[in-house]
């Protein structure tokens, strides 16, 4: 048996893919498919990519094509989150700022460098006039690790998916103050070079696979329910993130979408020169449009 190894955060995007690996729908193949939970966000996922201790990583979309600048030997599949990411703006509990307007001094936790906790606080930066040459970050691994350290006297700021934070925002330890979208699609489907030799066409049946799954949840009447049980959220809060969701439900990737967001994380200093897309897609496996 051959073992195909897949990571991605423990958060309700991810559903899709897990209910594929659970089905094992590759075993006559003899290949099985192996989930890992990554909580340190895609800063590590990428790591994984790099040092072969994972074949397909879902990555934020930003975090991915930075480090495939940076030499990354990996491509892009597919996207998973077509729909852009909400992020909170997170502080302690106990702080008496309310407000991100109350920001005189920006600092950050962040999950580790190169993640999207950290390459959203650069679009959060722009929007708020901050200068972006004098954050500072604090790197913290994940949110357990955020609320391990954060404190009322010093209001560094976490970005995090605002639905994955609401249980600790509802309970007080973390204060929401704001939110900022991020302005493309969130999550990508990477595989390594590696991998797509080794498993050539199996990769992109099993993306097709998580792409069925996808498109059932979002038209499934027991959606709701099922995210609620399997991660811990209220009903209501997986009803609304729900309904500003949407994923990737076939192979379709727009060349002008994709030229504007990497024309914006120029902008942002994310990544230094736009990529050529037949760079970092797999082209032959998707079908790109205007």
């Amino acid at each position: 048996m051959k073992t195909l190894r897949i990571t991605g955060v423990p958060e309700h995007f991810n559903f899709p893919w897990r209910k594929v690996v659970e089905a094992q729908p590759f075993e006559k193949e003899r290949i099985v498919l192996q989930w890992t939970d990554e909580s340190r966000g895609s800063g590590q996922m990428n790591k994984d990519l790099r040092e072969d201790n994972t074949d397909i990583a879902i990555v934020l979309t930003e975090s991915f094509l930075k480090d495939f600048e940076a030499g990354n030997p990996a491509k892009m599949i597919g996207f998973h989150v077509k729909s852009p990411l909400n992020w909170g703006i997170h502080i302690s509990g106990d702080s008496p700022i309310n407000s991100v307007d109350e920001i005189k001094e920006p600092s950050f936790l962040i999950s580790r460098p190169g993640s999207g906790s950290q390459l959203m606080s650069y679009v959060l930066a722009k929007r708020e006039g901050w200068n972006s040459d004098t954050l500072e970050f604090k790197t913290v691994n994940n949110l357990p690790g955020a609320l391990e350290v954060m404190n009322a006297r010093n209001p560094e700021m976490f970005l995090w998916e605002k639905y994955t934070t609401k249980p600790w925002v509802d309970s007080k330890k973390m204060k929401r103050i704001g939110e900022v979208p991020s302005p493309w699609p969130c999550f990508a489907m990477i595989a390594t070079n590696k991998a797509l030799a080794e498993f050539g066409e199996v990769i992109f049946q099993l993306r097709d696979l998580v792409y069925q799954a996808s498109k059932e949840l979002q038209s499934s009447d027991s959606a709701i329910d099922e995210i609620s049980e399997n991660y811990g959220l209220d009903a209501p809060d997986v009803e609304e993130w729900f309904a500003q969701t949407t994923w990737a439900v076939d192979a379709k990737i727009s060349r002008t979408q994709l030229m504007n967001s990497m024309k914006t994380m120029k902008e942002l200093g994310i990544i230094s020169e736009e990529i050529p897309l037949e760079n970092f897609l797999t082209s032959q496996q998707l079908l790109i449009t205007v």
